[in-house]
């Protein structure tokens, strides 16, 4: 099972104008051109956020097989080993996943939360009140547990380094750049944490077209391979998270890499999920390319940027590139374009021949209140 197609909504940003349906289907239909796939042909439908029933009636689809499985912004990672799934059990031939929202129009238009919610009753009166602060919980532990200082040039090193990847693409909504200065003086969102080490927030769609080994041959584009995949969650509340310097990506991570018969070492590109400098960190850790704690001296010295050793989000992240409140999918796109070749002056080489692409990427994706994670291992031919 292969990714044959990817695309983005066809203007990104602060766009007003138009609707997370109209980002969803503009990415949908940019995907599907991308893949050479007509739309009559997509007979599985996976969203989150948006039930399949809205986005399905929107973009004039009638799936055999659907799925609105929604476990935070790792949902459309997620939705990749459950279209290989289907796919392989003959639910499904061409799987369409998309994503669209206007974070950044819509975000003051929240409606009146649920009282009855375990987390309006025993969070929300003491001040848990939103993911900035629930993440923010946990890098102060790991800030306790680790030092104060070395976490903070850590999370310092992530969004210096991110910066510079979006300098060079164009579709990054952050292009200014960064200094470290101007980290460490941007202003305080909620401590530990200053501006800079938060997400965007924007308006934005993607999608992601996958289909049967049968199928690839004629699609537009050399096709992506699916490897390996795994999923888990293991709390909601921030408060219910058994280690607050661990996410479950300890478990998805060695299981993907397990189930694609490859090793850490195999890797030329990461994909890590960036709603926050501290969930970089964290993640990298869980999936076990350093120790816990390690997190700092592995991203020092500007390692994942441009031209360093571990080339990651190199499109610019959630951090400089685009984040609508659910961003899994535009790893996954990135992902696909580095291992096409087609990233443009952000390409990623294989260290192995310089001359070729890279060939082998992990995206993990993480959700909720550090809640959830997602990981595949993707390959070229």
């Amino acid at each position: 099972v292969a990714i044959v197609g990817v695309g983005e909504s066809d203007q990104m940003g602060h766009i007003p104008s138009k609707s997370p349906l109209q980002h969803h289907s503009e990415a949908a239909y940019n995907a599907l051109a991308d893949a050479g796939i007509k739309k009559s042909e997509v007979d599985g439908l996976f969203t989150a956020g948006y039930s399949t029933l809205l986005t399905a009636e929107y973009m004039g689809i009638v799936p055999r097989y659907t799925d609105s499985t929604s476990i935070g912004g790792s949902s459309f990672i997620a939705h990749v080993g459950h279209a290989v799934a289907a796919i392989q059990a003959g639910y499904c031939n061409v799987a369409l996943i998309t994503h669209g929202q206007s974070g950044y129009s819509r975000r003051g238009q929240g409606g009146q939360p649920d009282l009855t919610l375990p987390k309006s009753q025993y969070e929300a009166p003491y001040g848990l009140i939103g993911n900035v602060i629930d993440y923010a919980l946990a890098c102060s532990r790991y800030m306790y547990e680790f030092g104060e200082e070395r976490t903070r040039q850590g999370m310092a090193e992530i969004a210096v380094a991110t910066r510079k990847w979006a300098q060079l693409n164009p579709k990054a909504f952050m292009q200014d750049p960064m200094t470290f200065e101007d980290y460490h003086s941007s202003r305080w969102i909620a401590w530990p944490f200053h501006l800079l080490d938060c997400c965007l927030v924007t308006d934005a769609g993607g999608a992601v077209v996958i289909t049967s080994n049968d199928k690839v041959a004629s699609c537009r584009k050399s096709p992506v391979w699916i490897l390996g995949t795994a999923e888990s969650h293991e709390h909601s509340m921030i408060s219910q998270m058994p280690s607050l310097t661990s996410t479950i990506a300890r478990q998805t991570g060695p299981t993907a890499l397990m189930r694609a018969g490859v090793t850490h070492d195999d890797i030329d590109l990461a994909m890590i999920y960036d709603s926050f400098t501290y969930t970089v960190l964290a993640s990298l850790e869980a999936l076990g390319f350093c120790g816990q704690g390690e997190g700092p001296d592995f991203v020092a010295n500007q390692r994942t940027a441009p031209g360093g050793t571990f080339p990651m989000n190199t499109n610019g992240g959630g951090l400089s590139y685009t984040h609508s409140g659910m961003y899994g999918i535009f790893l996954l796109i990135e992902a696909v374009r580095q291992l096409r070749g087609e990233a443009g002056s952000r390409q990623v080489y294989s260290p192995k021949n310089t001359q070729n692409p890279a060939r082998l990427t992990l995206v993990n994706g993480t959700g909720g209140s550090l809640s959830s994670t997602a990981t595949t291992i993707l390959a070229s031919d």
